[in-house]
């Protein structure tokens, strides 16, 4: 990979810049940021989910910024312009257990000269970082809004059991595969960044199906965990046995047409997202996914079984977002058994996984009533 520079101001809404800040846990930082940073005004801390980037809260940022806040997004490690990382799949995979994730934010905290945020929000894979963020450090995360991904605690203490579902989802009728087990195969990297139809529009389709503008999001809660009700999720989830994601989206490309009607991701801003995926490729984003799905994470977060989340917190999401369901129970545990101090679930009409850019408006309102809660 190349070094990269930061961002032209032409690029950034108004009021948002770009910067690195180097010695952060081992990494060169790229933040985006916006609002006054001087240390006496309110901090929020902003972390984005796959595959996605800083860049993804470009619509959220002027509005906590015009508020009072001092606003940091960083691209996390693996991503965009972020340095310090490997891009092989055989890297150590130490560096992406969400352990050091959160040590990652603590040290870019430390770097802009604070000791706490007001308030993490975290969207997707971004929505993790954000909960274990707050439930280990509520002394620097005070408070916590999740996005798109409910947290339903910390695993269970002791050695996870033998789970049957994959071996259960290939002996289905139609042989399946979950795409967070996908995520974590040697060939998912170059299956996305060598596809025929090439980055772009292989992220065109990717954010059109996961959109509220793809008619068949009409997402339901999963009854349980098993291979039958999962595949019951569209196939960008559980995807068909001998499909790649890149060939699974494909077959939803948009038209000319509605791709040139997408008022909240036009090309010009989806250029900045495959820009950025051609340079480096997916594999550092990838290797999150490889961190949950080989267990190795489970040995050290299992040490926080049955502890609690105790900052107020609340949930956004799109209402045609599947994601809310994808792990049957999340969005009741969290309400009611992990987050002690839960202020707010709003699930927006017109929004399916992408909820902080599809309906920008909606959650900045959201976000300023219940920071508003926080004074």
């Amino acid at each position: 990979m190349t070094f990269p520079l930061p961002y032209d101001e032409h690029a950034l809404p108004d009021g948002v810049c770009s910067r690195f800040i180097r010695d952060v846990n081992g990494l060169t930082l790229h933040i985006l940021e916006a609002g006054d940073a001087d240390p006496n005004r309110p901090a929020v801390l902003l972390l984005h989910g796959f595959p996605e980037l800083a860049y993804s809260w470009r619509r959220v940022m002027p509005v906590l910024a015009e508020a009072g806040y001092y606003v940091i997004a960083p691209d996390q490690r693996g991503y965009g312009r972020t340095m310090g990382w490997s891009d092989e799949y055989d890297a150590d995979l130490g560096p992406y257990r969400l352990l050091n994730l959160v040590r990652d934010m603590l040290s870019l905290i430390k770097a802009v000269g604070r000791d706490h945020v007001n308030a993490v929000i975290g969207h997707d894979f971004g929505a993790s970082v954000a909960a274990y963020a707050a439930l280990i450090r509520p002394d620097v995360f005070r408070a916590m809004t999740l996005m798109s991904a409910p947290f339903a605690g910390p695993p269970a203490l002791g050695p996870v059991p033998p789970d049957s579902i994959h071996a259960d989802m290939i002996a289905l009728d139609r042989p399946r595969k979950h795409y967070q087990w996908y995520y974590s195969t040697r060939p998912a990297n170059s299956d996305m960044h060598f596809c025929p139809q090439g980055v772009h529009d292989f992220l065109r389709a990717y954010f059109h199906q996961k959109s509220a503008d793809w008619e068949d999001n009409k997402p339901f809660p999963m009854a349980e965990w098993t291979a039958t009700e999962l595949a019951k999720m569209p196939n960008y989830y559980i995807m068909n046995l001998d499909k790649d994601m890149a060939e699974t989206v494909a077959e939803e490309m948009p038209s000319a047409e509605h791709i040139a009607a997408n008022s909240w991701l036009p090309d010009r801003e989806l250029l900045i997202y495959s820009t950025e995926y051609k340079r480096t490729g997916f594999q550092g984003a990838l290797n999150w996914y490889r961190c949950r799905t080989n267990g190795i994470q489970n040995k050290e977060l299992d040490v926080f079984a049955g502890r609690t989340i105790d900052v107020p917190s609340c949930f956004i999401a799109g209402a045609a977002d599947w994601g809310i369901y994808q792990v049957p129970g999340a969005l009741d545990a969290m309400q009611t058994d992990v987050c002690m101090d839960f202020r707010a679930c709003h699930l927006v009409p017109g929004a399916g996984h992408w909820v902080q850019q599809e309906q920008a408006t909606e959650v900045n309102r959201h976000l300023l009533d219940f920071l508003k809660t926080l004074a």
